[in-house]
């Protein structure tokens, strides 16, 4: 090349950012007293007050350029189930809007705590982010008596993302073909129906102890590990009812081996239009749903919640998004940071009142 170079790259923002900020330390450093202030403690504060805006003005930098590395998507369920096809999902619309991966880490185990522990614990940048939900921000953190996450105060929130309602079904056998009428049959013999639930706990089972509390009915309790061994019991008439997630219900439903007679959520479900909501069939002020939405580790910087928001908020009208999550029983639901933040006070002050009503516990 006869010893001639071409002109060196640009670095990335960031370096840059980082290099000129070391810079301005340097020559601060160099500056004598008198120049500043005239006394050593006011140099020291003046000095520190810079250093205090270049490191803000790195992480505005920083910000600007978000992302310009991968994503990593915290999950906090297994591979392979329906919250797992909606993350894999928003991560797709993510990676498509922003032209950096969104990579899913699934890691499933003990309600969520793992999961949330590690994605509070991250740092704040933006590269780390949470699929968190009813489980890690509403009901898990009455469950234990020490959790090594705060559900409110180590997060920040970035956007609601959708919502699973569950479905009350009945064995075609008992005598209610409407929440009315089992509501009546539950007050004529008090103590005598049961219902399953995915375990001590489970949301399916504080969303049934929810509707017992509103509708003022004695029910007993049978908890199993897992919806399925419960949704088996129930089609065998071992159990009378169970709320259940759409995925189990509505085949069962829809083939005639089971009768469904009311969804949880607030209204009824788009996918499943015939099916009344519980508010409207005989419990007004009902709701209890599966949830999810997307967070950060405290203190995420504001330029990067914003860019995540407005992303998510774009994919909401996304055809093949809205399509997919009916497919799994999930309706969208938008919120954007502070209504998020608000949302998830609301579902830990609602779901402390029933867990400690229910007396269940995990530790």
């Amino acid at each position: 090349m006869n010893g001639v170079t071409g002109p060196h790259p640009s670095p990335p923002p960031r370096i840059a950012c980082a290099r000129e900020g070391a810079r301005v330390l340097r020559l601060v450093s160099k500056v004598p007293s008198p120049a500043i202030a005239g006394e050593g403690q006011d140099r020291g504060i003046i000095r520190a007050a810079i250093f205090t805006f270049v490191i803000a003005f790195a992480a505005g930098v920083q910000a600007a350029s978000y992302p310009d590395k991968p994503i990593r998507l915290i999950v906090p369920f297994a591979a392979g189930g329906g919250v797992d096809v909606v993350a894999r999902l928003v991560s797709q619309k993510y990676a498509e809007a922003l032209g950096q991966q969104m990579v899913i880490d699934n890691r499933g185990g003990s309600g969520g705590v793992i999961a949330a522990d590690i994605a509070a614990h991250a740092v704040a940048d933006g590269y780390t982010l949470f699929l968190g939900g009813s489980a890690s921000h509403g009901i898990t953190p009455h469950l234990y008596r020490k959790l090594p996450y705060d559900a409110v105060r180590d997060f920040t929130p970035v956007s609601l993302i959708g919502e699973a309602p569950y479905f009350l079904m009945v064995n075609p056998v008992v005598a209610a073909t409407t929440v009315r009428e089992l509501i009546a049959l539950a007050q004529a013999r008090p103590g005598r129906l049961n219902y399953g639930s995915a375990g001590n706990g489970s949301t399916l089972h504080l969303t049934a102890e929810l509707f017992r509390s509103m509708a003022n009915i004695n029910i007993v309790h049978v908890p199993y590990k897992g919806g399925a061994p419960a949704l088996t019991d129930l089609l065998a008439g071992q159990l009378q009812f169970m709320f259940a997630p759409a995925a189990l219900a509505l085949p069962q439903t829809r083939a005639g081996r089971l009768r469904a007679l009311g969804v949880s959520s607030e209204k009824r479900a788009p996918f499943a239009p015939e099916v009344p909501a519980i508010a409207e069939a005989g419990v007004p002020g009902y709701s209890a749903t599966g949830w999810y939405g997307l967070l950060g580790p405290h203190r995420l910087p504001q330029q990067v919640t914003n860019r995540l928001y407005q992303t998510m908020s774009n994919i909401y009208t996304d055809k093949e998004f809205n399509e997919r999550c009916a497919t799994v029983g999930v309706v969208p639901l938008s919120g954007n940071p502070a209504e998020f933040a608000n949302f998830i006070k609301s579902e830990l002050a609602k779901w402390g009142k029933v867990v400690r009503e229910s007396g269940a516990r995990i530790d």
